[in-house]
Formats: C-alpha cells, sequence, structure tokens
C-alpha cells in the first residue's frame, strides 16, 4: 500500500528498487492504481518475474478517482465483471502474464459464493492466477466457499489475509481455527499497529525531531492500552537483547504457527530491513502469556464455553459450567 507517490507523497519510484527480491503484495486501487504500476515497471526493468511472488486483489472500485463516484460500479465488487476487468487491468500495470496470489479484497455482502468461486476457478484454469486469498472476509463465508468449491472440483482459498496483532486479537477467535482446518496459510496486516506501538524513549525522540503518531482514524497520542502494551513488548525486546519492539510485535503472531507470515511495509527502506530481526526471535511460552496479559481478550461465545472442554470431560461439562455460574 505504501508503494507510490498519490496518497502522502512519500515515497518514489527508486523505493521498489532498493528492497530485497522476494514477495511484493499490492492491491488494484492502491495509491490510484500506482502501487501495481510502478511494481510492473520495476519487475520489467530489472528482468526478474520469475523470480518474485505477486500478490495484489480485487473487490474495491478501483476507477473512481478517474472516472467519478457513482458512474464506477463496473469497476468494484466481488462479481464476475468486476473480477474480469480488475484482473485485466492488473496483468497490464504490472505487465505480467500471471498473479501468484489474487486476494478478494473483502466480502461485498451480494455475490453469491458460487459465482464468485467459479469465477476465481475460471482464472486459474486460463493461468492468469496460480491460488486464491480471501481477506477481510468472515470466516464462515471462507469455509463455505472453500467447501463448495473442494465438493465442485473447483479451487478452494488457499491463503487469509486479516487484521491482527498483539493488541487486537479477534482474529484468533474464528479466523485462526478455520485457517487450520483448512490447511490456509495467514498473512496478517496492521501487525506493527500502525507503528504506534513505541517506547517512552522513541516517542520523545519522535516529538523532539517534530514527528507524531500516524492518527488517521487513531487519536495523536498513544492511548492507555497502547503504553501498556508497547511496555510489555519493550520489556520481552529487552530479554532478547534487542532494543527493537517491532521485532518482538512480529515474533508474537510467528509464534501462532508455522503457517503465519507478517504482512509489513513501511515508507523508508530502513523500516524493512529492520523487520527481518524478527525471524531470528523466538518467544518463550511465558512471554506469550506475558504480552496477552496485558489488554483484556474476550473469546466470547461460544469459544468462551468450548474451552472448558477437553478429551478427558464430556460435552456435558461445558454447560455444567455455565450454569454453576447462575
Amino acid at each position: 500500500m505504501s508503494l507510490g507517490a498519490d496518497f502522502s507523497g512519500l515515497m518514489d519510484r527508486n523505493c521498489p528498487s532498493e528492497l530485497p527480491d522476494g514477495y511484493r503484495e499490492v492491491a488494484n486501487r492502491y495509491q490510484n492504481e500506482e502501487s501495481e504500476a510502478w511494481i510492473g515497471e520495476w519487475m520489467e526493468s530489472r528482468k526478474i518475474r520469475d523470480q518474485l511472488v505477486i500478490a495484489t486483489k480485487f473487490t474495491s472500485d478501483y476507477k473512481a478517482y478517474e472516472v467519478g463516484k457513482g458512474r464506477s460500479a463496473n469497476f468494484g465488487g466481488n462479481n464476475r465483471r468486476s473480477l474480469h476487468v480488475s484482473v485485466r487491468d492488473s496483468l497490464k500495470k504490472l505487465k505480467t502474464d500471471w498473479i501468484d496470489i489474487l486476494y478478494v479484497h473483502w466480502w461485498d455482502h451480494m455475490t453469491s459464493i458460487e459465482e464468485l468461486m467459479d469465477s476465481l476457478h475460471v482464472l486459474v484454469q486460463q493461468g492468469k492466477v496460480l491460488y486464491l486469498g480471501a481477506s477481510d472476509t468472515p470466516a464462515w463465508v471462507v469455509s463455505a466457499a472453500n467447501y463448495y468449491a473442494v465438493s465442485h472440483g473447483k479451487t478452494p482459498f488457499s491463503v487469509y489475509q486479516g487484521r491482527w496483532n498483539v493488541m487486537l486479537r479477534d482474529f484468533e477467535r474464528e479466523i485462526l481455527p478455520m485457517a487450520r482446518h483448512f490447511g490456509m496459510a495467514l498473512v496478517p496486516w496492521d501487525v506493527l499497529g500502525g507503528g504506534r506501538f513505541q517506547t517512552k524513549e522513541s516517542i520523545e525522540k519522535r516529538k523532539d525531531r517534530g514527528e507524531k503518531l500516524r492518527s488517521f482514524v487513531q487519536p495523536p497520542e498513544q492511548t492507555e492500552q497502547e503504553v501498556k502494551i508497547s511496555s510489555a513488548l519493550e520489556k520481552v525486546a529487552k530479554e532478547h537483547g534487542t532494543h527493537s519492539i517491532t521485532a518482538i510485535v512480529l515474533a508474537y503472531v510467528r509464534s501462532k504457527g508455522t503457517n503465519v507470515f507478517p504482512l509489513v511495509g513501511g515508507r523508508k527502506v530502513e523500516h524493512l530491513k529492520d523487520n527481518i530481526a524478527a525471524l531470528s526471535i523466538k518467544l518463550a511460552p511465558e512471554q506469550v502469556s506475558h504480552l496477552e496479559s496485558v489488554v483484556p481478550f474476550d473469546i466470547v461465545y461460544p469459544v468462551f464455553c468450548l474451552q472448558f472442554i477437553s478429551l478427558e470431560k464430556s460435552s456435558l461439562s461445558c454447560w455444567l459450567f455455565v450454569y454453576a455460574e447462575l
């Protein structure tokens, strides 16, 4: 999302070339289509398409900035028409013949699961898309879609992307067990909390430089919860001999399974390079428990009930526990 100059104007065309080869993720509408275009130009100039894994998304109305709101209905949604024009244009901008991973950016609550999965499967058959992913979509929708796909000989979703970090853990209620059940990879976004997990020292340094925290929808100052979790992250970071709480944040989600691949970004190349430090950090169970104890997490019904059921107890133990508390 950061690649482009249309929003904020803090990156230029040289940035992609300064990053290590590997995985690149964009979307049809990021930076008013600049993100895909820049990656396409970069890949073509270096002739390294086969060395990269390219992921992009469709669903968002990506032409409203050009044709005007209310006149771009054909360029958004999960429907077959939107998918067709979006992939057609993404391939042109990316200057490639195929997309490694195509995500449904979000669930539009209108297109049927059958139309969506049938249309996506056609693209896989045509070789335009290799793998399918779902982003910001309810677990029940992804589950229903995968069951439909498998039972009808179609291509299922193999990757899920959603918002998840050490402070916002509702992702763990339904998405995490769903991914384990279907063998899906997880690519969480906002793992770094929008850059708002900061130590007191780093906050003071930012103030001295006249910098503020990102406050697009958040308050300009850290919330009470952000202060608490930042302090806990700093404690764990010191135990690992590092000053980077960012590395600890990334290590937290990676501790949840081998199928977790955090999506990271930044406006400076050094931000991305700093994230690599997390690969060498493995949190101890007590450190994970400490981080999770800082901010209350409501696992809600029916998960709160099911947690009391074990192989040694009957299913009635759940209801016995609940009624005993009434």
